[in-house]
């Protein structure tokens, strides 16, 4: 059996709209709408995740303050791109902590007095730059 995560489509209607406290009618409209779109079933019944879920509780919430179903797909729109996005930055720190453990050393910057980065090589140091500089405000 595969592993079950909140994105798994598991529940059939009937007890996806008992557990979002909804209407199974409402359900179908909002998967018309495509605000919720449940998986499908070979047969093609709609099968409801625990993300589902939680996303037609955040539905009945906005709706119930006053928002309208087009502000609530977009609330739920940008809600589903940040977490896509927040997904994506997990996977690229995982990357990029790969990277410094495997190779220790090998991505060593310095800048220079305007402020650009230099690559150097692991193990040498930075120019000295002894000028000095004055500076004046302007006025």
């Amino acid at each position: 059996m595969a592993d079950l995560d909140e994105h798994s489509p598991v529940f059939a209607i009937a007890v996806a709209a008992e557990l979002a406290e909804m209407h199974p009618q409402t359900l179908r409209q909002y998967d018309r709408l495509g605000l919720v779109i449940p998986g499908r079933t070979r047969g093609g019944s709609r099968r409801y995740s625990m993300r589902d879920i939680t996303q037609l509780r955040e539905i009945a919430r906005l709706g119930s303050e006053g928002v309208s179903l087009e502000g609530i797909r977009r609330v739920l729109e940008l809600e589903n791109e940040n977490t896509l996005l927040r997904a994506r930055v997990r996977d690229l720190e995982r990357a990029l902590a790969d990277q410094l453990i495997s190779r220790p050393g090998a991505r060593v910057f310095a800048a220079t007095a305007t402020g650009a980065a230099v690559s150097l090589r692991a193990g040498a140091r930075p120019q000295r730059n002894n000028a000095v500089v004055l500076y004046r405000p302007q006025r």
